[in-house]
């Protein structure tokens, strides 16, 4: 085995503190690695968005999930929320000197799934053909 191999594979937590307790990095972890967390964060490295344009900037999601993310990383120190006093109020978003910090990151994980996508659908199809009625999808 591989020294690579071998560290992956070790037994014991991934994600752990000097007391081995999880102490919220898997709860950061979960924020960053939801789907809408990332997209709002790779939508919001552009610049600032008002409340309606990131909704358009991000298909499929509703306005609840939209307030919930945006809350979230509001919430995290990744992004803030500027309120003007109009009528109707106008809310804009951008991010954090926190959240630019993690732009590469997520920037990165977008671009390794976008060079990956035809190769993970090919092993998804060859997978749902090789054990047809999986639960798994």
């Amino acid at each position: 085995m591989s020294v690579g191999h071998t560290a992956v594979t070790t037994p014991g937590p991934a994600v752990w503190c000097d007391d081995g307790v999880d102490c919220g990095i898997r709860d950061l972890l979960n924020r960053l690695g939801d789907r809408w967390s990332v997209l709002a964060v790779v939508e919001l490295a552009q610049g600032v968005r008002r409340f309606r344009e990131l909704q358009r900037a991000l298909p499929g999601i509703s306005q609840r999930m939209l307030t919930l993310t945006v809350r979230r990383l509001e919430r995290d120190g990744l992004v803030s929320r500027t309120v003007h006093p109009t009528v109707p109020p106008q809310v804009e978003y951008e991010l954090t000197p926190l959240g630019h910090s993690l732009t590469h990151l997520v920037r990165a994980m977008v671009d390794w799934s976008y060079s990956h996508h035809d190769a993970i659908v090919t092993s998804r199809r060859e997978w749902d053909e090789a054990n047809p009625g999986s639960e798994i999808r």
